[in-house]
């Protein structure tokens, strides 16, 4: 907070015809469990839960200067853990001719690839908020973009670091083990105070997008350590220091798009690489219709190879996306994916439909396949859901 208090005092020397606006975001959730949890303290099948996330926008000295604020918080009636608040952006931005400098706290994304984001590191992962990894907590930065003729420059300075969120004991979707998060550990002394530093060039020729970034800190994917056995057993999250560098890569050729993520990261463990191809092709107008219809296919591959804790160490991913171009912006993307090595797989679901002006209803459904205990997606073999969510927009 202390990066954001001078920025406020520019924000009142220069505020004459402040452009204010004000948004945000209420959504009611119901998620149901197929079957009964796998372990002690998960007996239920029904969870629901509420969340809330306004957004206040203001913006300056004609454009220039601008302040975003979006305060998160969900109530779960289940998983204490999954109730928790965050501060997503609170982000001061001035732009320049050719440069640009965000200070507070913010959210970046890379990457190119549907269904992993190998190379999506600046943020941490809000593991309580969604199964995919597709929500981030806010992360305090400094950022400087210089914008050339020959690419785009980000330069970033993240002090302070995020943990990930986990469930609790009631919590489904998780290991056989709870997190607990309380007990983190880190291999720097500066724990969660190390200050991080990352690079990034992107730049576009052609039908070619691409980035190369490096990024040395700490690692937002803990190792779990398992701190003893038995129902009462329990895993410490373990934060190692790593150095990484990575490429993310599209070419959109006709209704081609090519995709590619790789990384290769330094740590206490040694070195790997993992990466992640694929593509989608798309039909556009099908049937004479409005609708379009994107066929998806990917792989994963990490040279760790059933070490990785990623869970995608040899997996094949494929899908189909399906935009119906109406009114009411109708989508729905249905998918899964295949683990060559353990012969384990998984389906989901995952469609929006909007309702007038203000109102959306979401599903999400996951279903899973797994029976080798020693592959990580058994531990949650059991927790095939249905979820809907009811969303109203200010």
């Amino acid at each position: 907070m202390t990066m954001i208090a001078p920025l406020l005092f520019s924000m009142s020397i220069f505020a004459q015809n402040v452009d204010t606006q004000i948004s945000g975001k209420l959504d009611v959730q119901g998620r149901y469990y197929l079957n009964e949890g796998m372990y002690k303290h998960q007996d239920y099948q029904e969870q629901f839960s509420f969340s809330i996330q306004p957004e206040l926008y203001w913006e300056w000295n004609n454009s220039t200067d601008s302040l975003i604020f979006k305060p998160f918080y969900r109530y779960d009636h289940q998983d204490d853990e999954r109730s928790h608040a965050d501060i997503r952006e609170f982000l001061w931005t001035h732009v320049g001719d050719d440069w640009e400098i965000k200070t507070g706290i913010g959210k970046v994304f890379w990457g190119v690839t549907e269904f992993q984001h190998l190379v999506d590191t600046i943020n941490q992962t809000d593991g309580v908020e969604s199964f995919d990894g597709e929500e981030k907590l806010g992360q305090p930065m400094v950022n400087l973009s210089l914008i050339r003729d020959w690419g785009v420059i980000d330069a970033f300075i993240l002090p302070g670091f995020r943990e990930r969120t986990f469930s609790g004991q009631m919590g489904r979707l998780r290991p056989p083990f709870h997190v607990e998060g309380d007990f983190a550990q880190y291999e720097s002394t500066r724990t969660d105070n190390h200050i991080d530093y990352a690079l990034r060039w992107s730049h576009s020729i052609d039908v070619f997008d691409f980035g190369l970034h490096w990024f040395n800190g700490t690692n937002r994917d803990p190792d779990l350590h398992l701190e003893k056995g038995g129902e009462d057993g329990y895993f410490i999250p373990f934060y190692e220091q790593t150095n990484q560098f990575g490429v993310d890569a599209q070419a959109t050729i006709d209704e081609w798009l090519l995709k590619f993520e790789a990384l290769s990261r330094n740590g206490l463990n040694g070195t790997y690489t993992a990466a992640q191809a694929g593509f989608e092709y798309s039909f556009y107008g099908v049937a004479d219709s409005d609708a379009d219809i994107g066929l998806l296919l990917e792989y994963g591959w990490d040279d760790r190879g059933l070490d990785s804790n990623s869970g995608f160490q040899n997996d094949l991913f494929f899908g189909a996306r399906f935009t119906f171009n109406d009114v009411q912006s109708t989508e729905l993307l249905i998918g899964g994916g295949y683990d060559l090595d353990y012969e384990s797989n998984s389906l989901f679901v995952e469609g929006s439909h909007r309702i007038g002006n203000n109102w959306k209803i979401v599903i999400d459904a996951q279903f899973f396949n797994s029976k080798d205990m020693s592959d990580p997606s058994y531990s949650i073999k059991e927790d095939d859901y249905i979820q809907l969510t009811l969303e109203y927009y200010l």
